[in-house]
């Protein structure tokens, strides 16, 4: 069959990519790629799914189902579109009205079967060296050393071409809680979220179970995270429930912040339900079902109802890397109010307490890496700009708890390591000396070390048995 051909149906074992016009929006199929209107642009999308407009059921869930009957012309379609270049979380339903038909569509080739099935995957992704599940999915580690790098590749994670096949993989060996595979980090199944005061609309896909998926609004408890279908089963639980904040144990307070910490072996229902929130809002995040290994650290804002979660981070309970932050989230609501600093600089707050130095698991993602590489630009030059003396990179580590990979990636983000009389110098620039003072001005939050009530835990072999 020539390449004119409509993909899905028989012919050849092997066919490239057609591009042609379409007359009628029911010509799209799973896969394509067309031009949608989107607030008053016109952008090219990739369709992820289809249902019928009035019925709200899916007609086409992946590429391998039959294409569109073109013969119900009644039938209006809704099309889940990627917009190409554009972040997921922009992904969403789109009528068939915005189609432009006059544009070109691009079809995907068609697999060559004989060549796909032959080949399997035969080794896993490698595990955390605990052997355990988590609450984050970071990349994995090198297996061999290799020497020390400044860049950001050494920061983020290899640019793989995806694969659909490897990340349903990825995600059964891990341990997740995703039920339905098929669905799997491609599109989002909540339209809105009601958390106290609040309205949110999630960002990406999160792994709720399927009768609660695709409501028209989710309610979640904004003490216990509980999670309800239906406006009358939240309203009935908010008259029993009695928690007025995350049931932990208080570690800071000052003013109407409070950190509470939690251990995910004893309160396993509110850590799981905390990991299916905050799937919503990262797209990177494979989400685990067995939070033992964590401990969570809440950050809440208090009020006369109550403690109200801001975000969290969770770190390992052991980890052989010394990693002092797993995950990291600020919900949207409380988002660009300079809370995620305060969660950064709250972690570097227990290493010290620890007495050792600490560092984010990596690899980071590209928003992690710059609001990183930012906290720890702006701690070293507030630190340098005030300490008289000679001081070294040893100096630094044991000051702020960074670790030395950390410094000098921060510092050679500044070009701030110059070679002067055959020695290497810390060189503040004048730019970087604007920056400083213009950092000096904002009313930023800070951590009051003073206020911190804690010890670091200790764990006996029996607590930490499932790490074996």
């Amino acid at each position: 069959m020539g390449s004119g051909s409509r993909p899905g149906t028989p012919g050849g074992t092997k066919a490239e990519a057609t591009i042609t016009k379409i007359s009628s929006p029911s010509q799209l199929s799973i896969g394509c790629k067309a031009f949608f209107e989107k607030d008053s642009e016109i952008r090219q999308a990739e369709v992820l799914s289809i249902r019928d407009k009035a019925m709200r059921q899916n007609i086409q869930r992946t590429a391998d189902d039959a294409p569109l009957d073109n013969s119900e012309s009644k039938l209006e379609y809704e099309f889940y579109v990627h917009y190409l270049e554009f972040n997921k979380r922009l992904d969403e339903w789109v009528p068939d009205s915005r189609t432009r038909l006059d544009k070109p569509v691009t079809f995907p080739k068609k697999k060559n079967k004989a060549a796909h099935g032959g080949g399997q995957q035969t080794a896993r992704d490698k595990k955390r060296k605990t052997n355990t599940g988590g609450s984050v999915a970071t990349g994995t580690a090198p297996q061999t050393p290799e020497p020390v790098r400044h860049d950001d590749s050494a920061y983020t994670a290899p640019r793989e071409v995806f694969s659909k096949e490897k990340e349903i993989e990825k995600l059964r060996t891990s341990g997740s809680m995703t039920q339905s595979t098929s669905e799997v980090a491609r599109m989002k199944n909540l339209n809105l979220m009601e958390m106290g005061q609040f309205q949110i609309e999630p960002w990406y896909f999160s792994p709720y179970p399927i009768e609660y998926a695709y409501t028209p609004v989710l309610y979640i408890c904004e003490f216990c995270l509980c999670y309800y279908a239906n406006k009358t089963q939240y309203t009935r639980h908010r008259t029993k429930c009695t928690l007025q904040h995350p049931p932990g144990n208080e570690i800071y307070r000052k003013d109407d912040l409070s950190f509470f910490e939690i251990d995910g072996r004893r309160q396993r229902t509110y850590c799981r339900n905390l990991c299916l929130l905050s799937k919503c809002f990262l797209d990177h995040k494979t989400l685990y079902y067995d939070v033992d290994p964590f401990l969570f650290y809440i950050l809440t804002q208090r009020d006369e109802r109550g403690c109200h979660i801001i975000g969290y981070f969770s770190k390992e309970k052991e980890s052989a890397e010394n990693y002092n932050l797993a995950c990291i989230l600020t919900l949207p609501q409380y988002q660009r109010m300079g809370f995620g600093r305060v969660l950064m600089q709250f972690s570097y707050e227990l290493s010290k307490a620890e007495g050792k130095v600490g560092s984010p698991e990596k690899p980071l993602s590209d928003l992690g890496l710059l609001s990183y590489r930012t906290f720890w630009s702006e701690m070293l030059v507030d630190l340098l700009v005030g300490y008289d003396g000679e001081i070294s990179i040893d100096d630094l580590s044991q000051l702020t708890c960074f670790t030395v990979q950390d410094i000098m990636h921060a510092l050679f983000s500044l070009d701030a390591i110059r070679y002067y009389h055959g020695q290497h110098c810390i060189v503040l620039s004048e730019r970087v000396m604007e920056a400083h003072e213009r950092f000096a001005k904002k009313k930023l939050r800070k951590v009051d070390s003073s206020c911190l009530k804690w010890t670091p835990k200790v764990f006996t072999q029996a607590e930490l048995r499932y790490l074996q």
